[in-house]
């Protein structure tokens, strides 16, 4: 349990910008959590936590502790006939645990194939993608809860989770910390083909009859044909949020711009795709010097080496300024700015 000082954090971040942190300790357990927790030296300072660092934009130095969270393992804690209970640690890669449960035949979380980060994160930010969300098969979780050091469990219903939020971004930020996360996953599932690019690569391949594998094989190529890998090019994947509207400003964005890529929300709201509203406002591809957009995917702000975390976060802004004037659309950051 070393406690590193004065640690650069480029390699903690996928945006790979420059930034530092004052102090920097890894965790593998609870105890190891709580020993570090006790430590004087980081008592009083700004903690922080850290998994891939894969949604995160440093915009300056760190002044206090980043905990990198490496807690791993996968194990499954009850099993029926037709579903699996399993958990596993907030420090493992999160496509390495779906992966695990597809070659399983669990089912319910292959549409999330190739998310970077870890499980942690996941229902943090309740990730989601073609048509599914974490929320949809997350069972409970467990963290410790920093002001006496308690493990509290949390079901469903006690996360709140909302569109790429949770009880853990709002009430609860900076108050717990995550150790593990349990999935009820299906033995018998049905694959989840409704969204469209899904469908089409399965028909691309011929596949008329797709099992979890397939589904999850047709989301990765679909995510490597769109966005750039972070190893090769820093970015955070989507930058931004899908907007929800009311059916009524609805109306009105669809009378001006008919074509508007669009979806039900429920409770008489609408939700654009946000890539459609940015690549509209001129945005796609642009670049001015190491930092811009993605070619091939508008959601994706991207560094190209050099930028710096400020750079990137001033153009999101002119992106969602712009965004307001050309569509009267207030879009939000899903990236978490430090």
């Amino acid at each position: 349990m070393e406690i590193l000082h004065a640690v650069d954090l480029t390699p903690f971040n996928t945006f790979h910008v420059k930034a530092s942190a004052a102090h920097l300790a890894r965790f593998r357990t609870v105890e190891e959590l709580r020993a570090l927790l006790s430590r004087p030296e980081l008592q009083g300072v700004p903690l922080l936590v850290l998994g891939g660092g894969s949604n995160v934009l440093f915009t300056r130095d760190w002044p206090g502790v980043v905990l990198l969270n490496e807690i791993a393992g996968m194990e499954v804690l009850e099993e029926t006939g037709g579903h699996v209970l399993v958990r596993a640690g907030a420090g493992e890669v999160w496509h390495n645990f779906v992966m695990h449960c597809v070659d399983r035949g669990w089912g319910g979380i292959e549409n999330l194939s190739l998310i970077p980060g870890r499980v942690g994160a996941a229902p943090m930010q309740n990730i989601g993608a073609y048509g599914v969300e974490v929320k949809d098969c997350f069972h409970h979780l467990e963290a410790l809860r920093l002001s006496d050091g308690a493990v509290v469990r949390f079901n469903a219903e006690q996360c709140r989770f909302g569109y790429r939020e949770s009880f853990f971004k709002r009430e609860g930020k900076g108050q717990y910390i995550i150790l593990t996360v349990a999935f009820m996953l299906s033995k018998n599932p049905v694959p989840d083909t409704h969204y469209g690019s899904i469908r089409q690569e399965l028909e691309r391949r011929g596949i008329t009859a797709p099992g979890i594998s397939d589904v999850s094989d047709a989301v990765i190529a679909i995510r490597r044909s769109k966005l750039p890998d972070p190893a090769v090019l820093g970015n955070a994947g989507s930058f931004f949020k899908n907007p929800v509207v009311s059916a009524e400003q609805a109306a009105r964005i669809l009378a001006a711009h008919p074509d508007a890529a669009h979806y039900p929300a429920g409770d008489d709201q609408v939700k654009f795709a946000a890539g459609w509203l940015i690549e509209q406002a001129g945005w796609k591809g642009f670049r001015e010097g190491n930092i811009g957009v993605h070619k091939d995917q508008a959601l994706v702000l991207v560094n190209y080496g050099g930028g710096s975390g400020s750079e990137v976060y001033a153009l999101s802004t002119r992106v969602l300024e712009s965004v307001k004037e050309k569509f009267g659309v207030e879009m939000e950051r899903e990236v978490n700015i430090v």
